[in-house]
């Protein structure tokens, strides 16, 4: 069977193509020269089923750290619990708004043209994360959001409920490599919206038992130091938003903030269909990020104008050459 890597080779030449081909590339190459790459996930792309190729990318060693909304988190998760009970709609442009309200009664929450069962994701996983919240308090600790995951899947809390192969979970794999997950906003996904509810509740008492954002900021300063002395770290954005905005941040503010040195991130792509109209910030040309002390003149730098839920995998192919 031909390869991804030769069909790109072959065919992708010119325009949005020749970038994916070229940014692909030269991910291959920072890789040999010992980097390390810092993924960024926005969008909905676990509800995408990104895990069927990005959980192979984490466990050959090529993703070595995740910035994610708190949704990419929790839907990895969805996914793997209640796969069997998701709706799909491939006809979703045309449903009148009666036919969404009776989604809605129906408890199926829907992104774009795929429904989230609401008793077989949300409450399955919300019942196992408020045990942990409650063990954590009352053992006075407290923890990242994919920390919570992490016992959830490590434990085995919800593996009798498993509804795909393990191995196509991109927050499996990255729980067995015990990589870091950074969530910024995590508050605005499902669990975070239930994590206030139940503190609101007084099922959990501290807000402090999940950590904050400025922790996870401090956590990827601490990170960013000591993985950059020793090697380069690129940065591959999926999407736009907050998942990639607060990670990229976190140069300048060792540089500007900390006035302490250290390298500008090393290799950096995005794959976004933002544009740079009205200030997008999502569709920045990698040049503006020079202007803020994030990427410097030199560093291999792409922008692929399409898809996410396309290329992301192709890329993924192409990189690991299967």
């Amino acid at each position: 069977m031909r390869s991804m890597r030769k069909f790109v080779d072959h065919n992708y030449r010119h325009f949005n193509a020749a970038a994916l081909k070229n940014a692909s590339r030269a991910y291959i190459d920072f890789l040999k020269k010992d980097g390390k790459m810092f993924i960024t996930i926005g969008g909905a792309m676990s509800t995408a089923e990104i895990g069927l190729s990005l959980a192979e990318m984490i466990r050959k060693d090529k993703v070595h750290a995740i910035s994610c909304t708190g949704a990419n988190l929790e839907e990895d998760i969805f996914n793997l619990v209640a796969h069997d009970y998701y709706k799909l709609i491939p006809d979703y442009r045309y449903l009148s708004t009666e036919d969404e309200v009776k989604l809605l009664k129906n408890k199926y929450n829907r992104v774009t043209d795929t429904c989230i069962p609401e008793e077989e994701a949300f409450r399955r996983v919300e019942r196992q994360l408020i045990t942990l919240w409650q063990k954590a308090e009352s053992e006075g600790k407290s923890y990242f959001p994919y920390e919570y995951m992490y016992q959830l899947i490590s434990k085995g809390l919800v593996k009798k409920y498993y509804q795909i192969n393990p191995k196509d979970s991109w927050v499996v794999a990255a729980c067995k490599k015990n990589i870091p997950i950074y969530t910024p906003g995590w508050e605005d996904s499902t669990i975070g919206n239930v994590f206030a509810s139940n503190i609101i509740k007084g099922k959990v008492k501290s807000v402090s038992t999940v950590k904050s954002g400025i922790e996870q900021m401090i956590k990827l300063i601490d990170w960013y130091k000591k993985t950059s002395r020793k090697n380069p770290i690129g940065f591959f954005q999926i999407g736009g938003g907050i998942a990639g905005d607060f990670p990229i941040c976190v140069v300048p503010l060792i540089q500007q903030d900390l006035f302490q040195k250290c390298r500008l991130w090393s290799y950096f792509c995005q794959i976004s269909d933002s544009t740079t109209s009205y200030g997008s910030y999502s569709g920045a040309v990698p040049n503006e990020k020079i202007t803020w002390g994030k990427l410097g003149p030199k560093t291999p730098s792409f922008i692929i104008e399409s898809d996410a839920s396309i290329v992301a995998p192709i890329m993924f192919e192409y990189i690991l050459n299967r």
